[in-house]
């Protein structure tokens, strides 16, 4: 097939009178070459999204698309993952668009929150906090890039009830640390019941 459309080509572009006549067939192949190119890297994109979505964890580099990235990362968030998830948000912020980092953040938050619900009903609150701090984090991430995000928002004034925020005080340089007594309350007062 090749050793006759070469002749075809060459003919062609000797009896073009311009130059820019002559490399329209070269250009036209060069483009169909692309949008096929592009066409299949999506089929491929949406298999691995369907793939992802069907519960099965492939893995996704980090310069995938970005509905690829958000489907690995969504799955991630289901089954604990937070800290690869928190690897490819970052890839995802650099090329995606706000609503899908938005959800992003908030899938990792979720996770995170559902973590720190599992300590508390343990009566582990020491590793609960931390958690829910992270949580508070990426809702209020997810609100710096879409604020009219509502689930987002009640999330987060769910987290903002377990710990309070308290203003870190100003410690002098020079002034000794004393052994802090033991804590004599917590800072998470408990698993909230019930409305406020």
């Amino acid at each position: 097939m090749t050793r006759r459309l070469a002749p075809v080509l060459a003919a062609a572009m000797a009896r073009a009178k311009s130059p820019i006549l002559a490399a329209l067939p070269v250009l036209l192949l060069a483009g169909a070459l692309a949008a096929g190119i592009a066409a299949w890297r999506m089929e491929r994109a949406n298999a691995g999204i369907t793939a992802i979505e069907a519960g099965r964890d492939l893995p996704v580099a980090a310069d995938a698309p970005a509905p690829l990235l958000l489907a690995r990362i969504l799955l991630l968030a289901r089954r604990g993952g937070t800290e690869e998830a928190e690897g490819l948000i970052d890839a995802l912020a650099s090329e995606a668009e706000p609503a899908l980092v938005a959800r992003a953040r908030y899938a990792l938050a979720n996770a995170r929150l559902r973590r720190a619900f599992a300590h508390i009903e343990r009566g582990e609150l020491d590793p609960a906090g931390p958690l829910i701090n992270l949580a508070r984090q990426d809702y209020r991430r997810a609100l710096q890039v879409r604020p009219d995000f509502w689930d987002a928002k009640f999330n987060l004034d769910v987290a903002s009830r377990l710990i309070r925020d308290f203003p870190e005080f100003d410690r002098q340089i020079g002034d000794e640390m004393k052994a802090e007594p033991k804590k004599l309350w917590t800072d998470i007062p408990g698993q909230p019941r019930g409305a406020p």
